[in-house]
This record gives structure tokens, sequence and C-alpha cells, in this order.
């Protein structure tokens, strides 16, 4: 796509992909904006009930038709992952444009969408159950048994802004290579990439019905739920929608990755060296807006002096601004009204009695990268996901007394300690109440072969390709008496 923003009568407008073909939608039509020039450049049309409902008609017929073997699903999945590559550098324009991305985080999510669908092909292809020692059991003897892992059938995958690859690919990928037909509403903020990576899976052979791409917001997810035939939700986004749609999911699974308020701890021992660039990366990589972007880094008191002069050197070296721009290291956030709100929090923090280390005005939806230090747990930016480009430094005494500040909060998703004592490494890893531990890592460290979720209201369930693959599935048991 050109980086220049077009006029009306010249964007590019992309429709619903329902059943097998690509159809303009019966809902509004809405732009979608160049988030650093703020202007559009592209348009959507949204689906109406009708078209919601034709979409899980088609979804369901194709999965009752039959499923493709586990072979060819994973055949699928790899050709998708080469064709990716060989269209990464659409895929970072398209990102640049539409997520505020740098090229770098655009080429990272590309990169990691990849590796994706190649562990979703794996899992494909070695999905399988337990034979069961029923021999064991009193009376008996002859009979065996074994159990299946077996496709749910049509899943509803909805998508967020911040990630509108290798989300997407962590919901969509397993649930094929589960053999479920997928249904995915990307965020409005974000539809084309969501576009691209279906037209990328039809290209590579996923047979009609078992992916559609349904374009709406609110009213869509509502559609999709009074509908049974929808059977799980996989869903990333806010606590507040996640505790909606789980509300109304009844006795139907679902998967559910929201907010969080990430933290990363310094011990005393920590090597500054190793920590420092790795908490920069994670604080302001897409511009803070990762669930799990350092958002309160806890320093023991003994370091406090050292890592608030350092660190504030290195974010302040942080060029930002232009995505499009080789040098730009941080973005846009997703619109204006995100960059008003993330201001707004730090000059409340401000006056509040925070010391800004780094940081300046705001330049439409572009905030420069901020530390922020002396916060206290009752202001926003202490007790409120940021989703944005801020780090907030505060100390401890103790590990015991950090671990309590990170179980405060009502979240969690991932933490990270820098330590090099065993003891204190174990500690943390056993009592911080979150999904993930990552020890001389950051809580932003994630491989897409681990799983992935949180717990308290950052949600539950796992992404990674194995775990997804076992949410998205059901097992059965068969037994058989031979005598």
């Amino acid at each position: 796509m050109d980086q220049q923003v077009l006029d009306a009568t010249q964007q590019a407008t992309y429709g619903l992909f329902v059943d097998g073909e690509w159809v303009e939608g019966d809902g509004p039509r809405v732009s979608v904006y160049d988030k650093y020039r703020l202007q559009p450049f592209a348009a959507i049309t949204l689906a109406d009930a009708a078209q919601v409902r034709r979409a899980v008609d088609g979804a369901h017929a194709a999965f009752r038709r039959g499923v493709p073997v586990a072979f060819e699903r994973g055949a699928v999945l790899e050709r998708a992952a080469a064709l990716m590559d060989a269209r990464l550098d659409d895929f970072v324009r398209t990102m640049q444009l539409e997520a505020g991305f740098t090229a770098s985080d655009a080429a990272g999510e590309v990169r990691r969408c990849i590796q994706t669908l190649k562990l979703s092909a794996e899992e494909a292809r070695r999905l399988a159950g337990d034979v069961i020692p029923l021999a064991g059991a009193p009376n008996q003897a002859g009979r065996i048994g074994f159990t299946l892992r077996v496709p749910l059938g049509v899943i509803a995958a909805i998508t967020p802004f911040n990630s509108p690859l290798n989300t997407v690919t962590h919901k969509v990928a397993p649930a094929f290579a589960a053999g479920n037909a997928v249904i995915l509403k990307p965020s409005t903020h974000t539809p084309l990439t969501a576009c691209k990576l279906a037209e990328v899976l039809i290209e590579a052979g996923m047979p009609r019905g078992f992916l559609s791409v349904l374009h709406g917001s609110a009213d869509v997810v509502k559609w999709l739920q009074e509908d049974e035939r929808v059977r799980f939700f996989a869903f990333t986004g806010s606590t507040e929608v996640g505790r909606k749609i789980q509300q109304s999911a009844g006795l139907r699974r679902t998967q559910m990755e929201l907010g969080s308020i990430a933290c990363t701890i310094l011990c005393d021992d920590a090597s500054l060296d190793a920590a420092l660039p790795k908490i920069v990366n994670a604080g302001y990589r897409k511009a803070g807006q990762v669930c799990t972007s350092v958002q309160l880094l806890l320093v023991h008191e003994s370091l406090i002096k050292e890592v608030e002069t350092r660190l504030a050197a290195l974010v302040k070296a942080l060029p930002f601004g232009d995505p499009h721009d080789p040098a730009t290291v941080v973005g846009p956030v997703i619109s204006e009204e995100a960059a008003i709100r993330i201001a707004a929090w730090i000059q409340e923090a401000v006056a509040g009695g925070a010391v800004c280390l780094a940081g300046g005005p705001r330049q439409g939806a572009v905030v420069p990268p901020t530390l922020l230090t002396s916060i206290s747990d009752s202001m926003k930016v202490g007790c409120c996901e940021i989703f944005g480009p801020v780090v907030c430094i505060a100390s401890f005494s103790t590990l015991s007394q950090a671990i309590e500040r990170v179980n405060a909060t009502p979240f969690g998703l991932a933490s990270g300690i820098f330590t090099n004592r065993l003891g204190d490494a174990f500690s943390a890893a056993q009592k911080l109440e979150v999904g993930g531990v990552h020890i001389n890592e950051t809580s932003s460290s994630r491989v897409d072969l681990m799983p992935y979720g949180g717990s308290k209201d950052s949600g539950f369930g796992r992404e990674g390709p194995y775990y997804a693959v076992h949410e998205m599935t059901e097992e059965r048991i068969v037994t058989f008496t031979t005598t």
C-alpha cells in the first residue's frame, strides 16, 4: 500500500470472508486510519446479523462435511508459513500503517507468526490421546481403552489491535490444527492484516468454510454468542469485555487473555548491564501496547538511584515518532484518543508527586517514551493498565515486599525477576500469583511454543500451539472388550 493518504474514491475497501467468498458487508462502512498521520487510508464494511449467521452456517456445514486429515491440516499450515515468509515486506507495510508499528516491531510480528504456523502444523500431525490401562482395574481383563482428542466444531476468535497478526495466528492456526472451523473477528483498528492472513491461508489450501472473517464490534460478538453452534470463544482483550463474553458463554468453553499490570523485579544482586536493555525493550516495543509490557519496575532500594540514572539515559535516547522512519523505535499508540488518555495519566501522576525522568509532550497519537518514579498505588499509572510507552519505578526493601506488591494487583499475567540467588528465584516462582514467572528476563519474555495465559483478572486458558490445540479439543474415551 502507498504510504500517502488516499482520497475516499481511491481507498481500498475490504469486505468479509464468508463461506469461501469475499463479500461486501451489509453493515456500515468504517475507515481504517494511518495511526501516525491520523488520516484514513482504507476502509472495511461491517457484517450484519444475517451475514454472521451465514458465516456460522458455512462453518458448521464445512465441519459436518468432514474435517481434513491431520497430515493435510499440517500441510496447509506449512504452506501458509512459506507464503508469509515471501510476503513479509507487504505485511510490514500494512502494520506500519494500520497499527503504527515500527519496521522492527512489524517484522518481528511476521517472523513470530511464521513460527506459530509451523508449530501448529506440527501439533496437527501429532495430536493424539492416551492408552488407558483398564486391565489394572478389577474384573477388566481382556479390555483395552484409549482416548481420542476430537475437535469441538465451530470456534470464534476475537482478537486485539496490539498484535494484529501473531495473536490472530495463535487462535486461528491451533484451532484449524485441531480440526475446527474458525470464525475470526479482528479489531476494527487493525482489520487489514487479518484479511491478508486469511488470503494467505486460503491460498495455502484452507478448505471452504473452515475460515471466515467478520468485521464489526460488540454486535458481531453478541450475534455469534446467540448461536449455540459456536462451541468455543477465544478472546484477547480487556478484562471488562472478557467478563461480558464469559458471562454470555454459558456452558460453552472459552479462553481468555485479558488485562494486566505487568511487573518486573530487580533484586539487589541483579546484573544491570543485562537487565536494563531488556527492560527498555519490554517497556517500549509496540509503544508499550503489550499485555506484558513492563509497567511497574520494582527496584531494590540499594539500586534505585543507579537504575533511575541509567534507565533515564536509555529511555531518553529512544527515537520516537514516524513508524516509517527506519530509525524509529517507538511509534504512535493506536489512536489519538488513547494518546490523550495516556498523557492525562502521566500529568495526573506528576501532579500527585511522581517524578518524570524521561518523556515529553504528546504529538498527535505519539506519546514520547516516558519514565516515572516515586509513583503511588493510588495513581492511575500505579493501579490501572496504562497500555502505552510508560514505565514506572518503585522501590522495595525485601523480596517479600515486592512479591506482595505484584500480588496486590487484580491481575496475574506474567512477571519477571532479575536475581542470581536460586532461593529468591524459586520463592518468586512459587509465590507470584501470575501465569508466567521469568527468571533473569522481563515480564514480556515470551516464546511462541510456551504456554501463555494468566490468572485472576488476567483470564484463564493457555495459548501456545500445543496448549491451545488441547483447549480447542475434547477428550473421548473408547474401550474394547476383547474376550
